[in-house]
């Protein structure tokens, strides 16, 4: 651990000159003799690529020192400049200082640092080995620019009598430095020939792909090929941005950020922090690309590169009957469980399945047979996408898990294997489909969350990994051995694998891609600037000149200083215009871009050409920040002109690093000169404000003596604005507009030391208005209208059903309120829209979140925030967005209403009609069903009704006429009125209503109950059987014979089916818990296949598909 006396220098004012000596590290010296100025022997000086050296300070007559600090002569080790600091009489201690410093830090790089071991000595002149000496190790940062030892040692160890360290007043400090190679930032391009992608937030995902499908060149060439036009802006149009992302992978030198593509898409900030499927993404970017190909001369790569086709069949065992059908596929989605390798999944995929048993197969004009099911590929692509199945569904443990298990895929794939047994009798046996392993997609992590990584060999030899930003190479088994998951129990851990414990992998190939060796050198072409469309490489080759020359700038940032000087002229330009408090925007000023080695004298040449101000006549202002967080100008600039830039701090001109100083450029007085300052003279600004046309306007600055009182100037006020000079005139000073406008009215007999002003302060002054004056305008002071400048904000209102669009901005204040803020938009859309809207109280508004970037799922009540000021904030960000609706009535009223989505059913139990009912919150449900029966063709009285809560294809619930409807909840059950049929009206003793369900099992006989379709209740007599059931239940659902014979029957409730026998008793089996409510009801389940179209199952239940909206 490090001495405590270990610290960094206090940052003091310099001091005078120092004697500075270099000793020969090898010199004899007699004893008491003072070893004077030495050359370093050549074969003594450090070579230039030596990270270690010495060097020797003589400090004499070191007694009569009276500065505070002292610095040595600069000098060289490891190929850095360093310099001794000593505090000759302690840095606050009773000990002598000693540090090792970095000169000149304001023109190193920005964030510069160096590590560096070291050794200060002071130097025993009677014997070396004696010397006195601590060590230490340091990284030197611009904060931390000089280290070492606040109390090396007691100055009383050195002054006194006969102290071997000082001998003849003069003291000998020695530093020995080794510094630490610093391990510099990785270049991709430059150790691999390529270069990453950056990570959005959860976007690695997309990185992989896209990095994927730039290194197969016929696809790129593709898209450099797609037409695009000079007025397209990236962010808009996909082609573009992929385009311009691409062009940037071949020629820049860094990593490429993706932000462009991704709004491209249409994506917020939400999106790309959202972990998707990379096969998904894969598939939704290629179907977009596909079609924005469509009518131009790329039309057809995608298909090109990657469609294949299969042949399905079925064929009868027993009768001369065959069905087969075609499709197409732009991936494979390949089993990993079960399988040991690549060929076995293949197997699996075309594994033929018998149908026979309950499960035959209806030939047209045979009736059921057996027959034989399979799957053969006619035609594989070029480019074969092979999606391993990594994640399935546990249905024991009703969740998603990720299948880590070992499975083998090969450097070259051969289809053709087993005397084409993959393929189909129509395949064309003339292509050779031997495919050579191109990409290695990887999933490391879990089921809901990742990260995801490329392995990919663009020339058949020499496999590179793609990791977001970073690029290596890598050996082949990196990419493919370890790629294979884990075998049973986890891979072994420790030294040689001998230790009993087991780690478990979870980093797995997840895609593989192939391309075929046959089409192996079409694909992977060369792509040159030349393939790139003339205008599109023109305007890709201005963009990245211009990022180059602004990442060029930035790189010497630390070289120079960024001069910004404000004259009259911009304060006149913004002042009223873009500014309104303060003087000026210094965004918008002249802005020198000034070498911190540049004497003052040369910027000051600079202004003149600029400005046309002689050196000799510019006396600048410096401009502070003061603690009510105005700017004003407060100091003159005083250094003399043979300074250079960098020497401003030094010489406490600037209190931090100099790379952006602000300056007000002084303006000469009529007679073409300077002002001359007398003592106790301020320089103040003077602002106009005009309440009739409510303008505001800069118009001088002069300089006032502490004691004058402010009616002195009233003349000079009156002529600055135009006035006769015997305009009464209110005069306020602008103090601050943060949080809130702080501009008060002064007293024009008082003195400039009793009104507190300083220099840089503010006046604003106005014509005196009259009472019956005053209320006739609408900010008749400068105080009014400045509450109005700092209140106005500038809304966009969008509509909520089309939250992409541009909207509509209005100008508002932030003390509106609610209804001013509603009425002020109403007049807006009536205006701009077209919209008939009474007033108002028609509009229904929904924050805007900042964080998701869409709206928020709740609007706001009729008066729900008191002004505009509280929608816009939300956890100190700031919104100017805000969404409407147009209501069809006044939202007071619609709140005090309730609204139900109802799907009507009629007595056969098919959906008709949908209705959206308005009702008073306290409204029963028989209110509910009185106006389903108004309302629904064909449907029958009150009576004859009846609603139902249906969730998940179940029905949990049979409202009561009397409920009332405040408490139902219709955003995510459905809720269904059905008319009752004649015979389920009444029921009769020992008779029951019962709820049916259809229901298939995923995963066969041990897996889960998958609901489907629509349930609905059935009435059964206590001594009704199964089959007798059965019969009316095949009725009512128009099922043919043959289907029906398929089908079983349980009793269901939370565990597995209990399947009944035709003799069983229905009710018996359904039971009904005391209490059962919801899933705990027991229900009679009808299980068959489920023929309805599905939405494949994404890894992550928890994730919102992909969509690219553009």
């Amino acid at each position: 651990m490090a001495s405590p006396d270990i610290d960094m220098a206090e940052v003091v004012e310099p001091n005078g000159e120092t004697m500075l000596e270099g000793v020969d590290d090898g010199a004899e010296v007699a004893e008491g003799e003072v070893p004077m100025i030495a050359d370093i022997t050549a074969s003594e000086k450090p070579e230039e690529d030596s990270l270690s050296g010495a060097y020797e300070w003589v400090i004499e007559n070191f007694s009569q020192l009276r500065d505070t600090k002292k610095y040595s002569e600069q000098f060289e080790i490891g190929g850095h400049t360093w310099r001794l600091l000593v505090f000759p009489q302690g840095n606050k201690s009773d000990s002598l200082s000693l540090y090792l410093d970095v000169p000149d830090t304001e023109m190193l790089p920005f964030n510069w640092q160096r590590s560096a071991g070291f050794k200060l000595m002071l130097v025993n002149q009677q014997d070396r080995s004696q010397s006195f000496s601590k060590e230490t190790n340091h990284t030197f940062t611009s904060r931390e620019s000089d280290w070492g030892f606040t109390a090396f040692i007691p100055l009383q160890d050195i002054t006194a009598a006969g102290s071997p360290y000082l001998v003849n007043d003069t003291l000998i400090i020695r530093v020995e430095v080794t510094v630490h190679k610093m391990l510099g930032a990785y270049d991709s391009r430059a150790e691999t020939g390529f270069i990453g992608l950056k990570n959005q937030g959860a976007t690695c995902y997309m990185n992989s792909l896209l990095q994927t499908l730039y290194h197969i060149p016929y696809f790129r060439k593709a898209v450099y090929h797609m037409p695009t036009s000079d007025e397209e802006q990236p962010m808009k149009s996909i082609p573009l941005a992929l385009q311009s992302l691409f062009y940037k992978i071949q020629f820049q030198p860094t990593s490429v950020s993706t932000k462009m593509l991704t709004k491209s898409f249409g994506w917020d900030t939400y999106d790309s922090f959202m972990q998707h499927d990379v096969q998904e993404l894969n598939r939704v970017l290629c179907e977009k690309l596909e079609e924005k190909m469509k009518g131009t001369k790329v039309e057809g790569v995608i298909q090109e590169l990657f469609e294949g086709n299969t042949w399905n069949y079925i064929e009868c065992v027993n009768v001369d009957y065959k069905s087969t059908r075609t499709e197409s596929f732009m991936d494979l989605q390949l089993d990993v469980k079960g399988c040991k390798d690549l060929y076995a999944s293949f197997d699996m995929y075309t594994a033929v399945e018998m149908l026979d048993g309950q499960n035959q197969y209806k030939a047209e004009g045979h009736g059921l047979q057996d027959a034989k099911k399979g799957v053969l590929f006619e035609k594989l692509p070029p480019v074969l996408q092979l999606q391993l199945k990594r994640f399935e569904y546990d249905f024991a443990r009703d969740i998603m898990v990720k299948v880590n298990d070992r499975y083998e895929f090969f450097d070259e794939l051969d289809l053709d294997v087993g005397g084409g047994k993959y393929l189909s009798p129509n395949a064309d046996r003339k292509v050779r489909n031997l495919y050579k392993l191109h990409s290695v997609l990887v999933h490391s992590g879990g089921v809901h969350g990742g990260h995801y990584y490329a392995f990919i060999r663009p020339d058949k030899e020499t496999w590179y990994r793609f990791d977001d930003e970073r690029v290596t190479k890598e050996e082949t088994k990196n990419a493919l051995d370890e790629q294979f998951g884990e075998d049973e129990g986890g891979i072994h851990g420790g030294l040689n694998n001998n230790l009993g414990f087991k780690i478990n992998r979870h980093s797995n190939a997840y895609m593989l891609v192939y391309i075929r060796l046959d089409d192996w050198d079409r694909i992977q072409c060369q792509v040159t600037e030349e393939d790139i469309a003339e205008h599109l490489r023109v305007r890709l080759k201005a963009e990245q000149e211009e990022k180059e020359r602004k990442r060029k700038e930035k790189e010497e940032a630390h070289l120079y200083t960024y001069m910004k000087v404000a004259t009259e002229s911009d304060m006149k330009k913004q002042v009223g215009h873009t500014r309104f408090f303060d003087l000026v925007d210094h965004e918008d000023v002249k802005t020198f871009r000034v070498s911190k080695t540049k004497t003052i004298l040369s910027f000051k040449k600079e202004v003149a050409e600029a400005l046309g101000v002689p050196p000799e006549k510019q006396r600048f202002w410096m401009w502070s920040r003061r603690q009510n967080h105005t700017y004003r100008p407060s100091m003159p600039f005083s250094i003399p002109d043979d300074a250079r830039v960098v020497d401003m701090k030094e010489n406490n001109i600037v209190k931090h690093a100099v790379a952006d100083l602000r300056l007000f450029l002084e303006p000469l007085q009529p007679n073409g000169e300077l002002a001359k300052i007398e003592k106790n003279e301020i320089l103040l600004f003077f602002k106009f404000y005009n309440p009739e046309t409510e303008e505001l306007s800069y118009v001088g600055c002069r300089f006032m003596h502490k004691n004058d009182r402010m009616s002195m100037m009233h003349g000079e006020m009156c002529k600055m604005a135009g006035l006769p000079v015997e305009t009464p005139l209110l005069i306020y000073e602008e103090i601050k507009f943060e949080p809130s406008v702080m501009c008060e009215r002064i007293n024009s007999n008082s003195t400039l030391v009793v009104l507190q002003l300083e220099p840089g302060d503010i006046i604003c002054f106005q014509r005196a208005l009259g009472p019956e004056a005053e209320a006739k305008l609408r900010r008749p002071t400068v105080k009014s209208f400045l509450d109005f400048i700092r209140n106005r904000q500038i809304i966009t209102f969008k509509a909520l059903d089309n939250p992409q669009e541009e909207g509509l901005q209005v100008e508002m204040l932030k003390d509106h309120s609610y209804d001013e803020m509603c009425e002020t938009l109403a007049a807006e859309l009536r205006k701009s829209r077209g919209l008939s809207l009474p007033d108002g109280t028609y509009l229904r508004l929904t924050q805007h979140n900042c964080y998701s970037n869409v709206p928020k799922p709740s609007p706001i009540k009729f008066r729900g925030v008191d002004r505009l000021g509280e929608m816009l904030v939300q956890h100190n960000q700031a919104a100017h967005i805000i969404y409407y609706e147009v209501l069809d009535m006044p939202l007071e009223e619609l709140e005090k209403l309730k609204t139900l989505k109802v799907h009507f059913h009629d007595e056969r139990g098919k959906e008709t009609t949908q209705h959206m009912l308005r009702l008073p919150r306290d409204s029963t449900v028989a209110d509910v069903l009185e106006a389903v029966s108004r309302d629904a063709p064909g449907a029958p009285p009150t009576r004859s009704l009846r609603l139902l809560e249906v969730f998940y294809h179940k029905i949990f619930k049979i409202f009561d006429e009397n409920e009332r409807i405040d408490s139902i909840n219709d955003h995510y059950w459905t809720l269904r009125a059905e008319a009752i049929p004649p015979e389920e009206q009444q029921l009769g003793p020992g008779e029951r209503l019962i709820h049916v369900s259809h229901y298939s099992m995923e995963g066969g006989n041990n897996g889960a109950v998958q609901n489907f379709g629509d349930p609905f209740l059935l009435k059964v007599r206590e001594d009704e059987t199964l089959a007798q059931v059965k019969r009316r239940v095949q009725e009512r659902l128009q099922v043919a014979d043959e289907e029906f014979e398929k089908w079983k029957f349980s009793a269901n409730c939370k565990s597995q089916p209990e399947y009944l026998a035709d003799g069983d008793l229905v009710l018996e089996r359904l039971k009904p818990a005391a209490s059962a409510v919801g899933q705990e009801q027991s229900y009679l389940g009808l299980e068959h296949a489920d023929k309805s179209p599905k939405r494949p199952q994404q890894p992550n239940s928890f994730e919102r598909p992909v969509r690219i909206y553009n």
